[in-house]
């Protein structure tokens, strides 16, 4: 597996390494050969933690995947660039071949980027779609058939290396308190571990106690939220409130 790298930009400036770790004895270590991972890595990592770990953040499966370290963490330069999008692409698959051997009741793979700091909501959508789009252009495994393709669709999902996602998106320009970090992150949460709780009949119980902890939170529950089916998710990757005519910019044809 890839292990981390370097690159000088500007006036000597350094950029922040690609990297792909995990949390072993309470510290983040890269996976491909268990040394630490650079310090910006570790910086951001922690201060996400912080985020979720805090005792009023309202996504309880995101807590529990923290608190048993049943995650992988990656760390990337800027968000939606060609160098970058190679080494998410290589990362994601790593996640999707360990994670029947990850242990934990709820598996997730974290997408951090250094750069662009400064967003607004709307650029930080458009960044998230082309992100997910460039991630598509590299996927050679036929769209996950449990899912649809189109955005449009109630049932759509993306995928990527045959496996269905939701995605997560925070930034710094985030609407409610929950989306919002000061580096762009994407959450990749395996769409069949929502079917799972569904079929054992946990999903609604986790659902309410997510919106009822949001609705403390914030004032109110988010705007954006569905069931599965109902209304196309593609609306809530962002995290911005959309409007009822609102429509995916890209399209997974191709």
């Amino acid at each position: 597996m890839r292990a981390a790298t370097r690159r000088q930009t500007g006036a000597g400036a350094e950029r922040a390494p690609d990297c792909y770790a995990c949390v072993d004895d309470g510290k983040l270590v890269l996976v491909a050969d268990g040394t630490p991972a650079p310090a910006l890595a570790q910086r951001v990592h922690d201060a996400f933690r912080a985020l979720v770990l805090d005792p009023q953040f309202p996504c309880v499966g995101a807590r529990s995947a923290l608190n048993q370290g049943s995650y992988r963490f990656g760390m990337y330069r800027e968000l939606d660039a060609t160098t970058s999008t190679d080494a998410l692409a290589h990362d994601l698959r790593a996640f999707i071949d360990e994670q029947p051997r990850i242990e934990g009741e709820f598996t997730t793979f974290i997408a951090c980027f250094d750069t662009p700091k400064v967003l607004d909501a709307p650029e930080f959508e458009r960044l998230l779609w082309a992100q997910l789009h460039a991630l598509h252009a590299r996927d050679d495994a036929p769209w996950d058939a449990a899912v649809a393709r189109d955005p449009e669709d109630a049932a759509f999902s993306f995928s990527f290396g045959g496996r269905a996602f939701f995605i997560v998106g925070l930034a710094p320009s985030g609407e409610r308190w929950a989306r919002t970090f000061p580096w762009p992150v994407l959450v990749f949460n395996a769409h069949e571990q929502f079917e799972a709780l569904r079929r054992n009949g946990q999903f609604r119980r986790m659902q309410d106690v997510i919106r009822q902890r949001d609705e403390q939170l914030e004032g109110d529950i988010n705007p954006n939220l569905a069931e599965f089916g109902e209304h196309t998710e593609a609306r809530q990757y962002s995290g911005r409130e959309v409007a009822g005519d609102w429509r995916c910019p890209v399209r997974f044809d191709d």
